[in-house]
């Protein structure tokens, strides 16, 4: 609710990695299966990245791709031919894959392990390039940006 002494409502407070990961496990309980969305559909500019469930969609600002929940160990394919532009690591040491497609598109992973690419490689539409990271709960997170900015990732999986 608006406080009576503010002109408009105080912004909402960014949840603790613990909601974050209570949030994520409620989701992948009531997620909807995405398996093949993009890869039975051959118009599609991406295919999904792994079988998985959506257990947390895109917001602007708030989530800048997807997430989706996939068993520890399963292949993470890319979701569109192009070259690995990016190997690097977040704050937390987690292992970042981001590979340039035409353009100006590129794709972005994030919770990797057993990466199979190096920076400069070239990649087929569904190649292999790592696997989801052990986690609780395992998740791969997915992006999708055009030059700078984040778009929704659905919009090129459909």
């Amino acid at each position: 609710p608006q406080p009576p002494s503010a002109a408009q409502p105080l912004p909402q407070d960014e949840p603790s990695r613990t909601a974050q990961t209570a949030a994520a496990k409620t989701a992948a309980a009531t997620a909807k299966p995405v398996a093949d969305i993009g890869q039975a559909t051959s118009n599609a500019l991406m295919a999904m990245p792994v079988n998985g469930s959506i257990v947390r969609e895109y917001s602007k600002g708030k989530n800048e791709g997807i997430d989706i929940s996939a068993p520890a160990g399963s292949a993470v394919k890319a979701a569109a031919s192009g070259t690995v532009a990016a190997i690097t690591r977040n704050t937390d040491n987690v292992q970042i894959v981001v590979i340039r497609h035409p353009d100006e598109l590129l794709s972005i992973y994030t919770h990797l392990d057993g990466l199979q690419v190096k920076k400069g490689d070239a990649v087929s539409r569904g190649q292999t390039i790592g696997s989801v990271r052990a986690a609780d709960p395992a998740f791969l997170h997915f992006e999708v940006r055009k030059g700078f900015d984040s778009v929704d990732p659905m919009s090129y999986l459909r």
